[in-house]
């Protein structure tokens, strides 16, 4: 499961990749940017260090 959300910080929109592994609940990667594109998805998915299946 995946999960973007808007930050707003010192008036600038900041945003936040969650990835969550289902079977636990628990965070698998994340990622922080200023920038909402395909590699802040990419960035919090280098982070998984299981095997996805």
């Amino acid at each position: 499961m995946a999960d973007l959300t808007y930050i707003r910080v010192n008036h600038c929109w900041n945003y936040l990749c969650v990835l969550l592994n289902l079977s636990n609940r628990q965070i698998a990667g994340y990622s922080v940017g200023q920038h909402k594109t395909a590699d802040l998805v990419m960035c919090a998915l280098s982070q998984i260090k299981q095997p996805l299946s």
